[in-house]
């Protein structure tokens, strides 16, 4: 299996307290269904085939409801941390045997209203560039912004930088080229944070401009707006 999508869902979810003590987040019912459900029949509309599920907290759960994917109209595999987190960057090297040469990485608690390959088309236009990060003009509307963009460059990528000029946030989906991810591995366990700052350092992130904010279920909040948000029709 070659994949072009993976999605990292293997934390702790510790910001939901009791909520994810025996149920890994990705299963937290949202407007009647695990979330996951939401969001792996999203990425099928948006055309991909093969899907990667990173796991690790409770992940034999995850794996009991998604199955092979074919519910959901989609082929998925699995990588899983084992006894050990490593982290969003370690998950994902290890899931790169299952991984195409450019693939979208995305988060297991996000659900974004784009075209989930848009990132992906971006950087096969851009041979240069090792990475195509969505972005979104957030200016502190979200969540906190941790992002400098200058057109089709992301210039630099910083957590909670205290600095105007960051006034884009990552929205949740980046392309990457997968021999990225080997000047990385000297450590097994490592945040993907870590490697989109040392891509918008060297020049290679290129930025996709998302329209519409995202959504995530890292909070009770969170939890709702996206339950509003798919009350309402949807064109897609």
């Amino acid at each position: 299996m070659t994949a072009e999508l993976a999605i990292l869902a293997g934390g702790l979810a510790t910001r939901l307290g009791e909520r994810t003590r025996t149920l890994p987040k990705s299963l937290i019912p949202v407007a009647g269904r695990p979330f996951i459900a939401w969001q792996l029949e999203r990425i099928a509309v948006c055309g991909f085939e093969r899907v990667v599920v990173c796991t690790g907290h409770l992940g034999s759960q995850i794996r009991a409801f998604v199955k092979d994917g074919s519910a959901f109209g989609l082929e998925v595999a699995y990588a899983d941390d084992g006894p050990e987190l490593l982290g969003t960057g370690g998950a994902l090297a290890a899931a790169l045997p299952l991984l195409a040469a450019c693939f979208v990485v995305t988060y297991g608690d996000s659900y974004l209203p784009f075209d989930y390959r848009s990132p992906l088309r971006a950087l096969a236009e851009s041979p240069h560039d090792e990475g195509c990060l969505a972005v979104l003009h957030n200016r502190g509307r979200w969540d906190d912004s941790n992002t400098r963009v200058d057109g089709d460059r992301v210039l630099a990528y910083r957590k909670n930088p205290n600095d105007s000029r960051f006034d884009y946030i990552d929205y949740g989906a980046l392309a990457l080229r997968s021999g990225v991810l080997g000047s990385f591995t000297s450590q097994r366990k490592f945040g993907l944070d870590w490697v989109q700052s040392e891509l918008a350092a060297r020049g290679t992130l290129r930025a996709k401009h998302a329209r519409e904010r995202f959504y995530e279920i890292g909070s009770e909040t969170g939890i709702l707006e996206l339950e509003a948000h798919l009350a309402r029709p949807r064109a897609y």
